[in-house]
């Protein structure tokens, strides 16, 4: 935020510790913050009807009127809803930190608080301000120029083809905009290669966060797709563990013949074909993290022999009387219900309490709707030199369908669907090449469209995506791979017309 004068920003400090109060607007004002206090929160009410403030600073454990009760009046009053609130506290639990965010706070900072993390997380929040009033700038600036096309062509109604058209870029404009703006908003934050912004996302990674520091087993559930294996390698990079090795184990892909001797070694002869000694992965894992995917899938007659690594760190090689030790984190995950394999007799239920001690729940993708656009701009760059390509441009439309579909592959799912079209769009415009799967009810009533009723509404949605655009190498004929005399036919065969617009 260097080109941001810090004189121009206004923090109101409330917190019912004079002390507090006056080293916290001491450190702000040294570097050029205007600050005010309050030392209740009545006070604090009272300042912003007075006053405009870009930041509060806000304790929670106040007498009279809480900390989380002066937010949620913040929140209630429309002319202070994007005012951002970092509460200030000594309790550092999950739930007083939830209750925080729920109630609309950005960020908290904990008692005694350290002054780089202090500066950074308010120099963080004014910065996402800043950015927001500069976007409605750009936004005000851009609708003016729109409304100020709009009245010369309601004026001269010359030449109208070319002045809608001209009307149009400026809306792709302000989207780009937008798009390049909001792109700046975003956080840098110690878990930024696993995609995702909503409430679900939040809450499970500050999980992760809260249970990484430990030695604590952990056990990851959620379908296939949804990224057990990020989550446990963000437990892993967060430990204290992180300069060791991850050793990852699905076991759904080892035949069960061979999953002992890959989990825990074997000696020279110990079977046919074992000409020399192999270390198994819980040596390999000793003094870092070992994650076992699909646990579950586990023969029976193994998982005795984890839960006696998990309890006393020790165990045999195949073939060799030796017992050895290991020191090694222990993450699991299943798409399984682990309760219900136990109650059909194919999961030890000591072994599951074992790995049951912190239980993080990572959803369906169709459970955060919000995060597919993140997901979708992000598998478009990612995959972008795989498949040789760049793109550009996301339409509303497609990015609709793929927010309206379930997604029961999630993640994994979207990321095929999304390098499928890659590779079939033509230009830098993302198109889906078929269809997604809709619900039964939806597809009952696609089967009863005619031949006809079909070509009709495809071609209606190509026009749609070109702006009702024949010709050129962006028109409709060619991505439908036709003359343009002869879609032209297909729509007056069709009944298909240009659908008429006021300006």
């Amino acid at each position: 935020m260097e080109d941001i004068k810090k004189s121009t920003f206004t923090i109101l400090v409330v917190d019912d510790n004079p002390k507090n109060v006056q080293l916290m607007g001491s450190i702000l004002r040294d570097i050029g913050y205007e600050i005010e206090f309050a030392l209740d929160g009545e006070k604090a009410l009272a300042w912003l009807t007075k006053k405009k403030f870009d930041l509060i600073l806000l304790d929670i454990m106040m007498p009279g009127i809480s900390g989380f009760e002066v937010c949620k009046k913040i929140r209630e009053n429309p002319g202070f809803n994007d005012l951002p609130v970092i509460f200030l506290s000594a309790k550092t639990d999950k739930e007083s930190i939830l209750e925080g965010f729920e109630l609309g706070a950005q960020d908290y900072v904990s008692k005694p608080f350290d002054t780089k993390e202090l500066l950074a997380r308010v120099e963080t929040h004014l910065e996402i301000r800043y950015n927001r009033e500069r976007l409605k700038n750009v936004n005000k600036i851009l609708e003016q120029k729109v409304l100020e096309r709009t009245t010369q062509l309601e004026k001269s109604n010359a030449d109208l083809t070319k002045a809608l058209k001209k009307v149009k870029l400026l809306k792709d404009q302000l989207e780009e905009e937008n798009i390049s703006l909001l792109e700046e908003l975003k956080l840098e934050h110690k878990f930024d290669y696993i995609i995702g912004g909503s409430p679900s996302m939040k809450k499970t990674l500050l999980m992760v966060e809260e249970v990484a520091p430990t030695e604590t087993t952990v056990l990851i559930e959620g379908e296939t797709g949804v990224g057990k294996e990020l989550i446990a390698r963000a437990i892993h990079n967060s430990s204290r563990r992180n300069k060791k090795p991850l050793i990852k184990v699905n076991c759904a892909a080892l035949p069960s013949s061979l999953i002992e001797s890959e989990l825990f070694g074997y000696e020279k002869g110990a079977f046919t074909g074992a000409e020399k000694s192999q270390m198994g992965r819980f040596e390999l894992a000793d003094k870092g993290t070992i994650f076992l995917d699909e646990i579950g899938e586990l023969p029976l007659e193994l998982q005795v022999k984890i839960l006696r690594v998990i309890q006393d760190g020790e165990f045999e090689r195949l073939g060799s009387p030796v017992t050895r030790t290991v020191d090694v984190r222990i993450i699991t995950a299943t798409n399984r219900i682990l309760k219900k394999e136990i109650k059909e007799g194919r999961f030890r239920e000591d072994l599951y309490f074992r790995l049951n001690v912190y239980p993080i729940r990572v959803g369906p993708l169709r459970e955060k709707k919000d995060d597919i656009p993140l997901l979708v701009n992000y598998f478009v760059k990612k995959l972008s030199k795989r498949v040789g390509k760049e793109i550009e441009k996301i339409p509303q439309r497609t990015m609709n369908i793929l927010m309206n579909y379930s997604w029961p592959g999630n993640i994994r799912e979207l990321e095929n669907v999304i390098e499928r079209a890659m590779i079939t769009s033509k230009g830098k415009t993302l198109r889906l090449p078929d269809k997604l799967p809709e619900p039964e009810s939806v597809n009952e009533n696609l089967s009863r469209l005619s031949l006809h009723e079909m070509e009709r509404n495809y071609i209606v949605e190509i026009l749609e995506e070109t702006y009702w655009k024949v010709n050129g190498n962006d028109g409709a004929a060619r991505i439908l791979d036709m003359h343009p005399e002869t879609l032209r036919s297909k729509m007056k065969k069709l009944n298909i017309n240009k659908p008429s617009r006021k300006v």
